[in-house]
């Protein structure tokens, strides 16, 4: 939802553009999660969708990349965000290794 507020200040010119994907793969992060633990008892399945979520959190890394060098963040913006999707990352890492082990699946 961040990015979702963030993006609404962007030049109309990056509509169809930065801002619409940046809006996209940062929502994908979530529902590949959400579609693949849907899909669960197909383990390779799952993997999957978690490996399709760690792609959609790395692209978004790099729209934000952009948006920074375009000056449509600040620094600091950049970095808070940056760092929460370094965790996000290293959650969905964790999760692609060990799930079996989480109890709540």
């Amino acid at each position: 939802m961040e990015i979702f507020e963030i993006t609404k200040r962007f030049p109309k010119e990056e509509t169809y553009s930065l801002t619409n994907q940046m809006r996209k793969s940062s929502r994908s992060v979530a529902i590949n999660i959400r579609e693949g633990y849907a899909k669960r008892r197909y383990e390779q399945v799952f993997i999957r969708h978690l490996n399709d979520s760690l792609g959609s959190s790395e692209e978004t890394r790099g729209w934000l990349d952009f948006a920074r060098d375009c000056r449509y963040i600040t620094k600091d913006e950049y970095k808070k965000l940056d760092d929460r999707y370094d965790e996000v990352n290293a959650m969905l890492y964790s999760l692609t290794n060990n799930w079996q082990n989480f109890s709540d699946l």
